[in-house]
């Protein structure tokens, strides 16, 4: 299964200003699969699970010394770690805090070697011995992106063509249609590498559409890993609750019960950080960087991939697939969703994405963007709308008082076009947008087309 990190990687390797490398993401996103297949490009590649292997523990747990380090670990595999032609992979890394801090002294004491680590919680053991600043890079790993998905089920030859499809000319209405019916699959399966891989094999939407549920236990059993005994039942009631939030601002206190935001509030933030769910910050919108102008009591909450919160609201998902067009327009908040999803699964993964929405609440002149993105010094709105719907409202208020803003941006069902300011696109191309100002991104996407 080929991924988006796979360009990033192959730059990483050959980079002369490479760091050890840290995957990040949340569990079963493919951060480990995408290891071992970057693994067949050396000529030799060692893991290491110190979950599964937890006598190596010690390894790290004695000496942060690199030479020391590699020479225990050539002994307990019986294979020679050789610099520049051995990767070397430590999966679940955040079992043992001290090898995060020993991977300083890899990039300071042994740069030719290449490492690589990841771990399911590898946030919380990051928060726990801080990060080696400047001594370590880092990639971010999202669930399947749509463009992802088009690979994985055989359809790669559609990536070419969303991603250079010029704003100005229609797509031909067979394809547009066809596009959107992929769309549609998507939604209904999601972008969880298990998912896509059953929906790929076996073309069965009622086998795979119980993979959500054995996902979302495996993410309820890690709370105990990262919480306090007395916090998970409020991990539980949140994760339970997100959403049914989407798609308007959050608010402890519409959580039925007798739960109280300093109780929530930090449980919340232990969901952020294990990368189960994403925030939607309100932004001012009124500079660059976006993030100077956030509320931080104003924002959203996305669950990390749509096809859970669907079973989580108790949604069957084969009407995706029998009547697309009926479905964009009867779950508006899920289609929402899926963009601000693509939207993270194509930033740059060198660094943490965040996404931004736009909130006016005056009376009189009340207006709301879906999201906010920052194209090189432009400010673009992006307002998602679930059918053809053409009422652009709160798109034109967001413009006339933001001078940073040439266009604004409009994912829907329609085909492509441009009218004034508004510049619309069929919700499948959701990558094009991130693509154009970001060459390695670009790169990276169509690279999935060969």
């Amino acid at each position: 299964m080929k991924r988006f990190v796979d360009y990033f990687l192959i730059k990483w390797k050959s980079s002369p200003l490479r760091k050890p490398l840290l995957i990040r993401g949340a569990r079963q996103v493919g951060k480990t699969y995408s290891a071992r297949e970057f693994g067949k490009t050396f000529d030799s590649f060692i893991e290491l699970n110190l979950e599964l292997e937890q006598d190596a523990r010690e390894i790290f747990e004695k000496s942060l010394d690199p030479n020391v380090i590699i020479q225990k670990i050539s002994a307990l595999t019986g294979k020679r770690i050789i610099p520049g032609q051995t990767l070397l992979f430590l999966d679940e890394i955040q079992l043992v805090p001290q090898a995060v801090t020993a991977l300083r002294y890899f990039y300071e004491m042994m740069p030719e070697l290449h490492v690589i680590a990841a771990g399911s919680l590898l946030d919380f053991a990051i928060k726990t011995v801080g990060m080696p600043v400047g001594r370590v890079s880092s990639l971010y790993m999202h669930p399947l992106s749509f463009i992802e998905f088009l690979r994985a089920i055989g359809s790669g030859i559609i990536i070419e063509e969303i991603l250079n499809h010029e704003l100005k000319d229609e797509m031909l209405e067979v394809l547009h249609n066809k596009f959107l019916d992929l769309v549609g699959q998507y939604l209904a399966i999601g972008g969880m590498p298990q998912a896509v891989a059953c929906w790929k094999n076996l073309q069965d939407i009622h086998l795979c559409s119980e993979i959500p549920n054995t996902l979302i236990s495996t993410y309820r059993q890690d709370f105990e890993k990262y919480a306090q005994k007395y916090q998970i039942k409020y991990l539980n009631v949140l994760f339970n609750n997100i959403p049914h939030q989407l798609g308007r601002k959050f608010k402890y206190n519409e959580i039925e019960g007798e739960y109280r935001k300093r109780e929530l509030s930090p449980c919340l933030d232990l969901l952020l950080t294990a990368h189960v769910a994403h925030k939607v910050m309100r932004t001012s919108a009124q500079g660059i960087p976006l993030g100077a102008g956030v509320d931080l009591h104003s924002f959203k909450i996305l669950l990390i991939d749509v096809a859970l919160s669907q079973f989580i609201l108790g949604l069957k998902t084969g009407n995706w697939i029998l009547k697309p067009l009926e479905e964009f327009i009867n779950k508006g908040e899920l289609v929402e969703s899926f963009v601000g999803q693509e939207i993270l699964a194509y930033e740059n993964p060198t660094r943490e994405s965040q996404l931004y929405y736009w909130q006016n609440e005056s009376r009189g002149s009340e207006a709301e963007i879906d999201y906010v993105i920052q194209k090189e010094k432009d400010i673009i709105p992006v307002e998602v709308k679930s059918g053809k719907g053409t009422a652009m409202k709160s798109m034109k208020i967001f413009l006339e008082n933001h001078a940073q803003s040439p266009y604004g941006i409009r994912f829907s069902t329609n085909n492509y076009s441009e009218h004034e300011k508004i510049h619309s696109y069929p919700l499948y191309a959701v990558a094009k947008i991130i693509a154009d100002a970001d060459i390695d991104v670009k790169s990276a996407l169509l690279l999935l087309s060969k």
